[in-house]
């Protein structure tokens, strides 16, 4: 039975008009109890409206990155604007967190010019990285600081997806941390937002499904990704209502002062080809693994600098407040010394713990809180190794910096 419920939906989810209004399940909980309009999707829906064309980006991990309630949105937005052309900017990448986001935000969300709607989400690869609530706070201020800095009108949306750690954290009566750091960014500029994961945790707990047989992991089944849509396309419906008047116009949203003024609001990329090797350091135009795990896109086949221990200190002068490495952290992971303007050296291990199974993408933010200015890193490979690596190796894809 459910099974047929589920394939009524996605049919109805499917042929239904924008204009309608998005089914409920039976029972008392609503959708909208789980969203905050906040400043809500004016200007978006002014520009969809009126000038019949529009970009809206996409920007997370890998439950953006993979299909679902992604196509779900673009299929209402293309519904519900039939006269207007869109472009739909996929940024999501998987194993990506908020700090990952900021710095590529330029990259990726950019890449074919302005965004009039973004949509965030991070909360579950910041849930599992283990980054501290200061890293998250500047780079999800920094994701928004960015986008309004390029767009002052456009419209952002936050959405807090859901994973076993959040279920529990609800149910015990507590907000998990991570969403409280989001939300008081949200808060702060007045981005709307859809909490899904305490939406999930409750129907759940009222018996509309199960976790271990229906949403089934944090990468939602397809009965997972309608439940994901439903809310979604409820929230579109809700921020879209009326018409749009021949007066109206869009507007600039004011942007108040930071909450962190060392957020990541100008992070840029260097590659590989922009960092001169030195002795034991070597730039590899197409560079593949030696040991066997799996990879992700852009961080194989792609330029690298490749480090393995020893090697003579690799330098990088930067302008900026922040300054990290992107690095391919598989089984040969190894611990680098740096140090910036020749102040103490200190240690990274490169090694995580998913690099058994992965040359696993991961940004290591090195020094942040920088005063502005001119800044010279210094990195070199250390004869130490995480006890579960299997080498002293460093493979960088990129420097990252959030520029002055």
């Amino acid at each position: 039975m459910k099974n047929l419920i589920l394939l009524l939906f996605a049919v109805l989810l499917l042929s239904s008009q924008a204009k309608e209004p998005v089914l409920q399940m039976t029972g008392k909980i609503k959708c909208a109890d789980y969203h905050e309009m906040r400043n809500g999707l004016k200007n978006s829906f002014i520009k969809f409206g009126k000038e019949k064309k529009g970009r809206v980006a996409f920007l997370g991990g890998s439950i953006t990155y993979n299909p679902g309630w992604r196509y779900s949105i673009c299929r209402y937005l293309e519904k519900r604007f039939p006269e207007t052309v869109f472009d739909f900017i996929a940024a999501g990448i998987p194993s990506f967190g908020s700090t990952e986001d900021a710095f590529r935000f330029k990259r990726d969300v950019m890449k074919n010019g302005t965004v009039d709607l973004l949509f965030v989400e991070a909360a579950v690869n910041d849930e599992g990285t283990g980054r501290p609530e200061s890293e998250i706070i500047r780079a999800m201020e920094g994701i928004v600081r960015h986008a309004k800095k390029s767009n002052p009108a456009m419209d952002i949306v936050f959405m807090y997806f859901v994973d076993p750690r959040k279920i529990e954290a609800y149910n015990s009566g507590k907000v998990p941390d991570v969403i409280r750091i989001h939300d008081e960014v949200a808060k702060h500029y007045n981005i709307p937002m859809l909490n899904l994961a305490k939406e999930v945790t409750d129907r759940i707990n009222a018996g509309e499904f199960t976790w271990k047989d229906d949403f089934k992991d944090l990468h939602p089944s397809p009965f997972g990704q309608h439940i994901y849509a439903r809310s979604m396309l409820s929230f579109l419906n809700d921020a879209y209502s009326g018409i749009v008047a021949g007066d109206d116009k869009i507007e600039n949203y004011p942007l108040p002062g930071p909450i962190d003024k060392y957020n990541y609001d100008n992070g840029v990329l260097f590659d590989a080809s922009q960092i001169k090797p030195v002795k034991g350091w070597k730039y590899v135009k197409i560079w593949e693994p030696e040991i066997e795990a799996r990879t992700r896109a852009n961080f194989i086949k792609v330029p690298m600098i490749v480090g393995t221990y020893p090697t003579k200190t690799l330098k990088f002068r930067f302008e900026g407040n922040a300054v990290g490495i992107a690095v391919a952290a598989g089984p040969d992971a190894g611990i680098v010394e740096y140090r910036v303007d020749g102040g103490k050296w200190k240690t990274k291990d490169l090694f995580t713990r998913y690099s058994k199974m992965y040359h696993l993408p991961w940004y290591y933010v090195l020094e942040d809180a920088l005063p502005s200015g001119k800044h010279k890193l210094e990195l070199r490979l250390t004869n130490r190794k995480n006890e579960q690596s299997k080498g002293n190796k460093c493979v960088m894809r990129y420097v990252f910096v959030n520029k002055d």
